[in-house]
Parts: structure tokens; sequence; C-alpha cells
């Protein structure tokens, strides 16, 4: 299959996700970079297009001039899709710009700024046309494809607790004075309402729902500002009752300090229960209510195929967060040659994301009161 063409918005000089975007898109050689707005500075943009070989002409100076110029070049030499790695407040009109040019979405999570905002970019994608994916890159993991099969026969039996925790040490000190990526998290005009749970929490959360197969209901949350100063959140506990009758509790924090990137997901059912971590992604502990517990491995007899499609070298090779993120490129991909629905976390998935923490920062305002989830079509 030809290259997908993409254009990226953001993710230029000094920036983290935009990095990882590209490095990821290469991994299959499924995508090939041709234009940029890569920074709110037209003079940095430039520079940054540059420096990733892109023709000068193709670097443009911000987003609303890339999809005009390149809307109005050949088909067969435009972009086909744009990635969004910019703050969470410019990914509703990006978006909207993009889809009114006719170019598909891929954007870094979470998917707007507000709730409200992305009921407006399910309004714009209503009618099928345009593909949309959203980067939940720990959904890749080839052990939590592997969980999420086990679940879905139903080998844990009926799910009755669920945990999920994220937590990093990085924010435990008032860097936002000093660091850009921590500046903007901070500060609600660029972030939305929530830092924690909005850059962090929502992965977590996006994570216990895609591998238990079950739809949170309601939550009860309790958000922090644990360093002096701060408008937003750095940490926070969400209690969750899923659908069927589970429980969960969420753990999202950014002031741990000494974590580095701690995700951990463990799901208890009546029969067996899993338990994964991150940072060993290549493992996965499946423990029978009768039986020893095994140590599940990539790649090794007895995983799956749903597994084995994510998996990318033999057994023993440590696969990780660029692997996995690797995968949500190769299958949307995949999604724009064929129009249909692989793994990659779309609008739907969107909605619960921004309704989760539109949720708990309302839940914690208001002294931690049970607030319910809105179901999407």
């Amino acid at each position: 299959m030809q290259r997908i063409r993409y254009g990226m918005v953001g993710g230029g000089e000094g920036a983290f996700i935009g990095a990882v975007h590209r490095m990821a898109a290469r991994l299959d050689d499924g995508w090939q970079l041709v234009c940029g707005a890569f920074s709110g500075s037209a003079d940095k943009s430039q520079r940054s297009g540059l420096a990733l070989g892109l023709e000068p002409a193709r670097c443009y100076d911000d987003f609303q001039q890339m999809m005009e110029r390149e809307a109005a070049l050949p088909a067969d030499e435009r972009m086909q899709c744009v990635v969004i790695v910019t703050p969470n407040r410019t990914h509703l009109p990006i978006a909207r710009a993009a889809l009114a040019r006719g170019f598909h979405v891929l954007s870094d999570k979470p998917a707007t700024a507000t709730l409200a905002e992305c009921l407006q970019l399910q309004a714009l994608l209503r009618d099928g046309a345009l593909q949309y994916g959203l980067t939940h890159p720990y959904t890749g993991y080839p052990m939590i494809r592997e969980a999420r099969t086990r679940i879905a026969r139903g080998e844990l039996g009926t799910v009755r607790k669920v945990f999920v925790e994220y937590l990093q040490g990085w924010l435990a000190a008032p860097i936002e004075h000093s660091n850009k990526q921590a500046a903007w998290r901070l500060d609600p005009a660029e972030a939305g309402a929530s830092c924690c749970m909005g850059d962090i929490g929502v992965h977590a959360f996006n994570l216990a729902e895609f591998v238990a197969g079950r739809s949170a209901e309601s939550l009860c949350a309790d958000l922090h500002s644990m360093v002096p100063g701060r408008r937003l959140d750095d940490d926070g506990t969400v209690l969750l009752r899923f659908d069927g009758g589970a429980t969960g509790v969420l753990m999202a924090s950014q002031i741990c300090t000494g974590e580095e990137n701690s995700l951990r997901l463990r799901i208890y059912g009546d029969r067996a229960s899993i338990d994964w971590q991150q940072m060993e992604p290549n493992s996965l502990w499946l423990k029978p209510i009768d039986g020893p517990a095994q140590l599940l491995r990539t790649g090794v007899a007895g995983t799956g195929a749903e597994a084995a499609a994510a998996q990318r070298v033999p057994a023993g090779h440590p696969e990780g967060y660029i692997e996995a993120f690797g995968n949500l490129y190769r299958e949307f991909a995949q999604q724009l040659h064929t129009g249909s629905r692989h793994d990659v976390p779309g609008i739907s998935a969107a909605l619960r994301g921004m309704a989760f923490v539109d949720a708990a920062v309302a839940s914690s305002a208001a002294g931690n009161q049970w607030r319910d989830l809105p179901r999407f079509d």
C-alpha cells in the first residue's frame, strides 16, 4: 500500500510528543511527512520543517495556511491526513479546519479542551466521510490486546473490580516556571479544566474501559493541586462504577516523587484476574482462582492472534512505547486505505475521555459528589 501523506501541526523545536508521533509513523514505512505548521512562530516552524527535510514551500506559517495551500495541490501530492500535536485548546480549531478541507485527522489526546467542543467535533464527523483517530498508545501493546481478548472470551468470569493507576513524579516541584511542557499543561487557558486528569488520568480511564470491555456509568472524584500556586490539579483519585456491576479505583498523580511513568492495570473477575504494568510491558500476569499464577510473555506460546498481530520482534526482545504507538499508526493507515475500523480509538473514545475529565472536575468541585457519565451514540 502507498504511504499516507501527512502534515503535522505542532511538534517543532522544543516539543516532546511530536517527535514521538514521527518515530511511530516511520516504524512500518506506511506514512510520509510532507508538510507542517510546527509552531506558533513562523520562523520556528520553518526551521523545524527544514530540519526534518521538508521543502521550504511546505513549511507553513500556521495551520490555516497549511490547510488552504495543501488543498490547492493536485490530489496525488497534497497531504491526506493531519496529525495534531499541539496544546489542548487548539485541537478543535485545527481538526475543524482539516475536516472542512477534506483531510482525515489523527490527534493527540485529549481530543479537545472541553466536552462541549468534543460534541462539536462529533457533529463534524457524523457523515462518516472522513476518519478520526485519537492516540491512546497504551492500547497498542501486545499484552494489553491479550488481556482484552481473554476478558472478552470470559476467562476472568464476571468482572468485579478494576484498579488502574498512572503515577508520575515530574511535577513534584514547581518546574512550570522554567519548563515549557509543564507550563502549558498547568495553564487553564491552554490545557482546559484539568492538568493531571486531562493529561494522564484520561489515558488510565481509556485503558480500563478498553481492556475490561465495560463502560463506567458514574464516578466520584477527589482532585488536588498539591504544589502551592497551581490553578489545575496535579493529583487525583476517582471511584468508578461500571456497567455489569463492577466497581473501580483510578489513581492519577504527577507529584509522586521518584515515579517515572508507572501505569498499572489490574482487573479482577470471579474466576481469575490480570495484572499488567507499562514499565514491564511484555509481561501479563494471569491469576486463576483454582490454580497457580501464570506469567504470559509477548511472543511466547500461549498468547493469541491479537497479541501476535501487535508484536514486531521475536520473544525476548523488549518492545515498548514507540512500538505500541506505531501499532496505532499502522492500524490507522489500514483504516484510511480500506475504510474498515481497527483498534485505533476514535470519536467515541474521544467523547468518553472528555466526559470523564468533565465529570471528574465537576465531582471534585462539588465536594466529591457522584456524577453520571453520559453515553454517546
